[in-house]
Parts: C-alpha cells; structure tokens; sequence
C-alpha cells in the first residue's frame, strides 16, 4: 500500500512493489515523481529525511538526507552587515540540497532494485508532463509571485502559474535524472547539473564552492521516542524538531484528553497551550549536533516535562510566546509505503517554502530550497547559522506503534504545524479510538507562535471559537485546509493494511 498527496505518485510506487521492488524502491521512486507533480512543494533541489521500520524484526532506523550551510558562510558576517535573519529570499537561505544523495543512499542500501529503474518513472513524468491537479494550481496561483529568474522560466507559462487541468513539464530535470540515473548522486554533486547550480548561487551573491557539494553526504540516524498511553510514538533526532512532538505527546498525557470533546474548545485550548510550552523549548534545546549528540534531557525527561505542563492552565489560555529564531516552514510532500514483508517506510520531502528559494539552475531547471531560513543569527545559539551545519527543520516522518500489535507509519504536513499535528494525529487515535481516516479528517487548529493567533479549521462551529475567546485566545480563521496527512496502520497478526490520506490534499491511499 501506498498513501500520499497525489495519486501519480501512489501508482508509480505500486507498480515499482510490481517490479520487485521494496518499500523503499517505491517511496523513493513515488517520492521523485512527487516534485513534477507538486513543484511548488518539493524538487531535487530540496532535502529528505527517512524513517524505516521492518515489521517483523522491529527494528527502525533512520536517514537525515538534510544539506549544509556553504563553508565559508557564517553568522557573523551576516550581523556584521547589519543582518538579524536569514531572508527567506536570499541566496544565504539555499544550503545545499540533500535529497538526491539520500535517494541514492536509501536505494542503494535499503532497496532491492537499482537506481535507473526507481528514476524511470520521474524521467518519463518530467518529459512528458502531468496534468496541474487543483491544490497545485491554488498553490502556484498563490505563491508563484516568489519565483525569480530561470525560476519563471521552468515554473510557469507566459509569466502566470499553471491553471488546473494544463500540462506541467520539466525537460530540464529529466535530463538532470538521466544523469543521475547512470552515475549515481555524483552526477548532482559534480559535473554538469552541480556547475548549473552553482553558477546560479554564485551570480546571486552565493558563498557555495563545488567542494561544499561534495562533501553534501546523508547520514544514518538513530530514531527516538516516547510512549504515550501504552503506544510508542516514534521521531527522528535533531536537526529535525521529531523531539518536538514527542514533548507535546508527553504534555497532552498529562491531560485526561479522552474525556473532553474532541472537537470541543476545551480540547483545542490543552493543544495550544501545549504548543506555545513546546515550541518555545524547541527553540532553545533543538539545533545541528554536528559530532556530538544533542542533550534533550531538559525538553524530554519526565521531570522536564511535570514542569513544563504545570505552567498550562487548563481553564485560560497563556500569554508568553516562544522567541523566534527561524522562519516557519511552510509547504512539503509525505510518503509511506508499506510492502508485503512488512517493511515500512515514513519519507517527507521538501523545499522549505512554496518553491523554496525562488531561484532555479539556468539550463536544468533545478528548483533551489531555502531551508536556510532556519538558522538563527543569534550568536551562541545552538541553531546559530555556522558553515558546515545544517539547519533546524521541521520535518518530521513518524511512526507509531504498539510492538507485536500494529506498526503504523505516518506524516503530517503543514509546514509549522507538523509537531502539533503529529501530537493530535496520536490523541485521535489512542484517547479518541478512532480510526486511520477518521483521525486524519477531523478539524485542525494551531497557535501560531509568531502572531499568538490560534488558527481555527472552517469546520470548527462558532459556538467553540467564542468559548476560546473567552477562555483568552485570539482567534482566526485558516484561509484553506491546514496541510495534509497519510497514514498507513499494519496489523501485526494479520498482515492487514489499512490505509489513510487527507481531502486537504490531492491525492489517496492505494493498496493490492
């Protein structure tokens, strides 16, 4: 079975499982095709990370397939010139994607088929186009305005976004695949495709050096977790914000969650209380732990956390904010594939922000991601932009599971609301009972750190966003669907696959 955001993709990974392919074949290869049919939200040009889990030994493991800032970029240069942030429009926001080099790594070591054939499918696609689904043409009518340079070239048509229904292609980058295809991520990394890319950072003002893209290397990662009322919620560690969910699953337990309503306003306000106490400890413990490892003792430990969830008043909602020192993500794709041996795969792929940077590789085409954004310039912090490091993200690909019972791989969308997401994907199904779909549907809501707003979903009643009022919260409205999920539970005894996507989104869960 396969469960992501547009239904291309789930039929190329169902037909590489037909090839012989693994679960990792298929999500790889669904995953690629993913960037022609959202471009806006994912591309070669962004980064990856991989949460697989193998069912019938247990076992998970993990791959950050997240890039690095340039060498010779560094924070104090940037407050030097008078700088605070990272734009999200500059060229200092584009490290050096990740994603082809953790495509290559994940088929060559967890796959069973080889790369040209899990790239054959994104080839064809590329070259001969796919139809502009509806979300694609709302997010390119949106946010195609942040597109600059070879980027309206590739992107859109006469100077205006793709309409619904008209044909997207990217001949460029299906040449770029070829290449891959044949020499493996080193034809991204160097060559041609890498001297296209650089070219465009560096007549952008970029500090990136070819030596910067041969040192971009995937590596493994050991996954974390918490158990939550008798399940195991599992993340990826830092430089991802996976520890941001598991502190908000630890928060909500301290809760008797199960006896609010669950689209009531009481149950909305425990969330985002819960988000604000979060968030802010993200901000201060989450970053690149380079060598070492990150301590997350003071976000994580049970005393760590009676601390933090006795400053929530169940009854009115809290006024501190956590500082921001990165921009919020806003757009990316999730995957899962499960295969018939039980092997699960849980793989988010992003630009960052909707078509990342803005800018795009001359001859090929490749869009560039901005995931730089999310360093912070303050020196000293341990998200502080240094070359070399990667920056905090807000990707997370979950897993959750009651071992011997069911193993269930997961992902929420929605750029900052993704660590909350995950939390209340986990409530609607332990505290709530329901079930894969169900718990997807359900209305959202989200405290936005950065305006102290509490966004409701359209499908919340006015009588719940005035108890909120009431309760202390500033409410508003989402303008459209809050992001997208997919699920996808395995039953142990059985091997049953049960599968879930979002109607925010395009696309479908499919099994055989």
């Amino acid at each position: 079975m396969c469960a992501t955001s547009h239904p291309a993709a789930a039929r190329v990974a169902l037909a590489m499982l037909g090839q012989g392919g693994n679960a990792v074949d298929a999500a790889v290869a669904g995953a690629v095709v993913l960037g022609f049919c959202e471009p806006a939200m994912c591309g070669l040009g962004g980064d990856v990370f991989a949460l697989i889990h193998d069912a019938k030994t247990g076992e998970s493991r993990g791959l950050n397939g997240t890039g690095r800032a340039p060498a010779a970029l560094h924070a104090g240069d940037l407050r030097a010139q008078g700088l605070t942030a990272v734009s999200l429009d500059s060229v200092h926001a584009v490290t050096v994607p990740g994603a082809v080099d953790a495509f290559d790594r994940l088929i060559a070591t967890e796959g069973r088929l080889d790369l040209a054939t899990v790239l054959a499918p994104a080839i064809a696609v590329a070259e001969r186009g796919v139809p502009t689904h509806r979300r694609t043409a709302i997010d390119g009518a949106t946010f195609a305005g942040r597109l600059k340079g070879a980027g309206r070239q590739h992107f859109m048509r006469e100077g205006r976004s793709l309409r619904e229904g008209e044909i997207f292609a990217a001949p460029g980058q299906a040449e770029a695949l070829r290449l891959i295809a044949r020499e493996g991520a080193r034809a991204f990394y160097e060559g041609p495709v890498m001297e296209d890319i650089l070219a465009t950072l560096r007549a952008e003002g970029g500090l990136h050096s070819a030596e910067d893209f041969a040192r971009t290397a995937a590596t493994p990662v050991t996954p974390i977790r918490r158990a939550y009322r008798g399940h195991d919620l599992v993340e990826l560690p830092p430089n991802g914000q996976g520890a941001t969910a598991l502190l908000l699953a630890g928060l909500l337990e301290r809760f008797d969650i199960a006896s609010l309503n669950p689209r009531g306003a009481e149950r909305v306000h425990l969330e985002a209380e819960a988000t604000r106490l979060a968030y802010s400890a993200r901000n201060r413990f989450i970053g690149d732990p380079g060598e070492g490892e990150l301590n997350l003792d003071g976000m994580l430990s049970d005393a760590a956390i009676d601390e933090i969830a006795a400053h929530i008043d169940p009854k009115r909602a809290g006024k501190t904010l956590p500082p921001r020192f990165e921009a919020l993500h806003k757009d990316t794709v999730y995957i899962t594939v499960v295969d018939a041996e039980g092997l699960c795969v849980s793989l988010i792929y992003s630009l960052f922000w909707p078509y990342g940077s803005g800018f795009a590789s001359e001859r090929f085409g490749i869009p560039l991601h901005n995931r730089g954004a999310g360093f912070t310039l303050a020196e000293g912090h341990v998200n502080e932009l240094i070359g070399g490091k990667r920056p905090l993200h807000t990707l997370l690909p979950g897993l959750l599971e009651v071992p011997g019972t069911y193993a269930m791989p997961f992902g929420v969308m929605g750029g900052a609301y993704q660590a909350t997401g995950h939390a209340h994907f986990v409530s609607n199904l332990v505290d709530y009972g329901m079930d894969v779909q169900a718990a997807i549907d359900g209305p959202r809501s989200f405290l936005d750190i950065t305006s102290g707003k509490l966004e409701l979903e359209s499908t919340f009643d006015e009588g719940v966003a005035a108890r909120l009022v009431e309760m202390g919260h500033d409410v508003t409205r989402a303008r459209v669907g809050m992001g997208g999920a997919q699920a996808i539970r395995r039953d142990a005894a059985t091997g049953l696959l049960t599968g879930g996507s979002d109607p925010r989104k395009d696309g479908l869960a499919l099994g055989i």
